[in-house]
């Protein structure tokens, strides 16, 4: 074999060697991306909670809620949901609210990315609700 054979060898192995190395397949696991919060408007989570097809999930804190709140609703303030995750249903739809729709949006993806996957986040919170509100 001349030189230029053996280089052209030698050049194609390594070429080969590279290309199945940067086409194996990887080894770890992909980055989990945080799952996105899923919105319902106000209208939406109304019909679904009148309709008892829902549970209300309100994760502000207790005063804000003993000024009034959707009849039913179960409280979990935004702060102690992660320790307290077992009192959420799996089995229902869980509509997630708070008073904006700022903290039931981070609770929402909480507990998307804790497995819950039929939870959604009430858009305008308690600000926006068209529903009955006790106190």
């Amino acid at each position: 074999m001349t030189t230029k054979t053996k280089l052209a060898v030698l050049a194609i192995l390594l070429i080969l060697t590279l290309l199945t190395t940067a086409c194996g397949g990887a080894t770890s696991s992909p980055l989990q991306q945080p799952a996105p919060a899923v919105d319902v408007t106000p209208e939406e989570a109304l019909n679904a909670w009148q309709g008892k097809s829902a549970v209300i999930l309100d994760v502000r804190t207790p005063d804000e809620f003993a000024q009034g709140h959707i009849p039913g609703a179960v409280l979990i303030p935004l702060d102690q949901l992660d320790k307290r995750l077992d009192e959420v249903p799996k089995d229902k739809k869980v509509l997630v609210i708070c008073r904006s729709g700022n903290r039931s949006s981070q609770a929402t993806k909480l507990l998307r990315n804790n497995g819950f996957t039929n939870v959604y986040n009430v858009l305008g919170g308690m600000n926006h609700w068209p529903g009955p509100v006790e106190k």
